[in-house]
């Protein structure tokens, strides 16, 4: 597919964690799915490409969910009342346990994927369930999707009860081993990521045997940090030999440094634990929805960044029932408020610019050069047409993009790229 074209609108970009650009009536440029940079004017060597004028629409990067459940999306919206180990237990463990069937996870599969072909996403990191067949068909209908992914067999072979707890550690590896080597080389734009689930899911034979793999294969780690009181406490429990959560993983090498690292929510942290983040670049899947839903807490988000530890955003579908990474930027604001008022008020409240660099540049730097239109990033846009919000005043296109991330729905979204080429 041809992606060498220019794209002319209103485009909103960071350029930093606190400094957004805004080009209005400019040209971004899409080269071999590349972005070129963005000009007042087109430069003489791209004069030839075909232009694209969006009118007064908005043209962003394309955002980034840093942690999502696939198969959590067919009970979204139900359990909300719950913590998070209730939660688990009463419906996210049954609701699993049925991807063990391929009709059933392909059909559950393809109604997730093409949500999220229709939101905001262009990109996302993705926790499958521990069955091989039905995480091969979840990366299939990704890949025929045109978005990009990392999507994980989940690991776990301990406390998932009789229907979803493998045998044993040694064929969870086996398995896992099974599904890198059954899917290896078939996808273009859908990788893989090793998957232990959490803590309390995986025993110290399995982190040593994940441990190995991920050196042997150079892959990435996701998986859960301190959620959840009750759950830190159990972990407590179960690996006594360890100061805390962090280094229940740190342990067998899967922290961050030479294993890239993504961790989800990390609300409840210790000092050292967040000295060893930064030492060690661990992502932060900053999950704010899903924190409020399970009543886990609030994460130092602000000191995270203020410590410069990679920070992105996550949907955490279905605790976070919702897979825009707009309505995440919202839920963060609202969330840091919370923190700055009732929790620790030297810690100022996130801004519009910080949110939206989280959703876009922070979480994009996963995937390596995405989530912005500076010269030589992936070129993943969206096209947004907000000329059905109605208002009185003059706005800015700041103050326009600011009120599509309250208020905009996968209606606005005319057009989606990824890589330069057209996803919707």
């Amino acid at each position: 597919m041809k992606t060498d074209f220019i794209l002319k609108g209103n485009i909103c970009y960071s350029e930093t964690m606190d400094r957004l650009r805004v080009a209005e009536q400019q040209y971004v440029i899409c080269v071999d799915g590349k972005s070129a940079g963005v000009f007042s004017e087109i430069p003489e060597k791209y004069q030839g490409l075909p232009v694209k004028d969006c009118g007064d629409a908005l043209i962003v990067p394309g955002m980034v969910d840093l942690h999502a459940h696939a198969p959590q999306y067919a009970f979204r919206g139900l359990g909300m009342d719950l913590e998070l180990l209730e939660w688990l237990n009463t419906h996210t463990f049954p609701e699993e346990a049925k991807y063990s069937n391929e009709v059933y996870a392909k059909r559950a599969y393809t109604m997730y994927v093409e949500e999220l072909k229709k939101s905001d996403v262009t990109r996302a990191v993705i926790f499958a369930t521990m069955h091989v067949e039905g995480t091969k068909i979840l990366m299939e209908l990704l890949e025929k999707s045109g978005l990009s992914a990392y999507v994980g067999k989940v690991n776990m072979d301990r406390n998932g009860g009789k229907d979803l707890e493998e045998k044993s550690a040694e064929k969870s590896l086996e398995e896992t081993k099974r599904w890198l080597a059954e899917t290896d080389g078939r996808f273009r734009h859908v990788r893989p990521i090793l998957t232990p689930r959490f803590i309390p899911s995986c025993t110290d034979e399995l982190m040593r045997g994940l441990a190995e793999l991920q050196r042997e294969k150079k892959l990435p780690v996701q998986s859960h940090l301190s959620e959840n009181p009750g759950e830190i406490a159990w972990v407590k429990e179960l690996c006594p030999n360890v100061l805390n959560y962090s280094e229940a993983y740190e342990q067998f090498g899967l922290f961050g440094g030479d294993c890239p690292t993504i961790m989800a929510h990390c609300i409840w942290m210790e000092e050292d634990e967040i000295e060893k983040m930064k030492n060690n670049q661990v992502y932060v899947a900053h999950c704010p929805q899903s924190n409020m839903n399970l009543s886990s807490g609030i994460a130092p988000v602000r000191r995270f960044l203020s410590e410069g530890i990679p920070t992105g955003l996550g949907s955490d579908m279905a605790a976070g029932y919702s897979t825009s990474i707009f309505r995440a930027m919202a839920d963060a604001i609202q969330c840091s408020k919370m923190r700055w008022r009732l929790v620790d008020d030297t810690q100022k409240p996130l801004t519009v610019e910080e949110t939206f660099y989280l959703g876009t540049k922070g979480g994009g730097a996963f995937f390596g050069k995405v989530g912005s239109f500076e010269e030589g990033y992936e070129f993943d846009a969206l096209i947004l047409d907000d000329s059905n919000i109605a208002h009185p005043q003059e706005l800015t296109v700041r103050d326009r993009l600011e009120r599509m991330i309250y208020l905009s729905d996968d209606r606005h979204i005319t057009e989606k790229y990824v890589s330069g080429r057209k996803v919707k």
